[in-house]
């Protein structure tokens, strides 16, 4: 096991055990940073401020700049951007959803293949056996974390897949490179 392994929350390191095939070792296993996450979230925000604001606008003026008053029936009508400013609310909680997210999220290099688990409510795992990672795209910021790319699902634009907000960018990609340099040999 990785060093990296050993610094996973216990019931991470025990659901990633329960994921591994036979004669599959790890060789590499780390977690998103929340924080990173936390602010690629915040982007989200340039969208979903005025989308809020809008819906409040537009209940408001529905609703003739006044308090709701049962009676009156244009209420009823302000009603209908309830869903947008949910949405909304929503979309402005997403960098907070996203930092829990990711204390709960491993993304693994094995023997056999590179897959992410993210626990929850439902489990999910995302797996990549050598033959379907495509080429290794790195991106680098000055303190050494970052994302790698290396998968990517058809589609216009293609939609690459990998692992994101990594706390040592280039350790994950040499563990990604002997996996792929065993499926040339």
């Amino acid at each position: 096991m990785s060093m990296d392994f050993m610094k996973l929350p216990p019931t991470l390191q025990q659901r990633l055990m329960q994921e591994l095939q036979p004669g599959e070792v790890v060789a590499w296993a780390g977690q998103p940073l929340p924080g990173r996450l936390m602010r690629q979230g915040f982007l989200l925000w340039l969208f979903f401020i005025p989308w809020t604001a809008f819906s409040l606008f537009w209940m408001s003026a529905a609703s003739g700049f006044q308090l709701p008053n049962p009676a009156r029936p244009e209420v009823w009508f302000a009603l209908f951007g309830l869903p947008f400013l949910l949405i909304g609310l929503g979309g402005l909680a997403s960098p907070f959803y996203m930092r829990r997210k990711a204390a709960s999220t491993v993304y693994v290099i094995t023997s056999k293949r590179a897959f992410t688990l993210t626990l929850g409510r439902s489990s999910q795992m995302h797996s990549w056996p050598p033959e379907k990672l495509g080429r290794v795209s790195r991106t680098e910021h000055g303190d050494g974390s970052g994302d790698l790319v290396f998968a990517s699902e058809e589609g216009t634009p293609p939609l690459g897949r990998g692992f994101t907000a990594l706390r040592d960018v280039r350790q994950a990609e040499l563990y990604l490179n002997q996996l792929l340099a065993r499926r040339v040999a």
